[in-house]
Parts: C-alpha cells; structure tokens; sequence
C-alpha cells in the first residue's frame, strides 16, 4: 500500500473500528503531534489513549476520507467523522446526538508510519447548529 491508502485504512478501519492492537503498525514510537510550531511525543501509548478517549466520548465513531493529498512525506486527509455524543467532553454533557464533523489530518509518514500528525476537526460548526453551544 501507498502512503495515502495506508492512512486511508489506518483512519477507516483502525480508527473507525477501534482496533488498537493494529495501532503499533502505523503509528511509529515516537509519533509527535503538532499543536502550531509545539512538536509534542505522544508515541504509540499516547495515541492509543487518546483514540481510547475519543471513544469513551462517541462510542460509535466512524471517520469517512472525503479527499487526500499526498506530497513528499506527507499525506493531508480530509474527513468527516460522524459519532453519538455519549460521554461527557471539554464540559459539556453528553447529549446522546449522532453528530457529524468534518476535519483534516496532516501526517508525516516515513516507512509506513506516522511519525507526525496534526490537524483539525471543526467542532464549532457542528456543536452551534445542534444548539450543544449558545452564544450569550
């Protein structure tokens, strides 16, 4: 598989599935997360949990690659992810909604794996048309 169809399984089935045993095949030791120009190590274990925590809050999450792009090392996913909001998130309670996002990842692949990922979900959009968020 290429790098672009090997991040579209990794989000569609692994992700989607929540299959974390198969996390270590694509994700590399030591995986960063970019947060701006901040490089943090978040490694295998800090993935799996956070993908853990995601589905704590929308149990039946399942992500859908609209788009992708690929240059050089780096492989730019376009998704939607659509999940019932189920557990309790940033504060606000669980509204057992089926909600839909959508959002982009950016990964830095080498040798199959994510050695670098960002990205975005719009959370805002999404959390204001379904009323969970109010202006004041």
């Amino acid at each position: 598989m290429d790098n672009k169809a090997r991040m579209r399984y990794f989000y569609e089935h692994v992700v989607s599935n929540h299959l974390l045993d198969e996390v270590p095949a694509f994700i590399a030791r030591d995986c960063v997360v970019r947060s701006g120009e901040t490089l943090i190590t978040v490694g295998v274990d800090g993935m799996i949990r956070h993908l853990a925590e995601v589905r704590r809050t929308y149990p039946d999450y399942k992500m859908t690659v609209t788009r992708q792009f690929e240059d050089g090392d780096f492989v730019i996913s376009e998704f939607v992810m659509e999940g019932t909001h189920a557990g309790e998130w940033l504060g606000i309670k669980p509204t057992n909604k089926k909600l839909t996002f959508t959002g982009v990842d950016v990964d830095r692949v080498a040798y199959g794996k994510i050695i670098e990922h960002g990205g975005a979900v719009n959370t805002f959009d999404t959390l204001f048309a379904e009323q969970i968020i109010r202006p004041s």
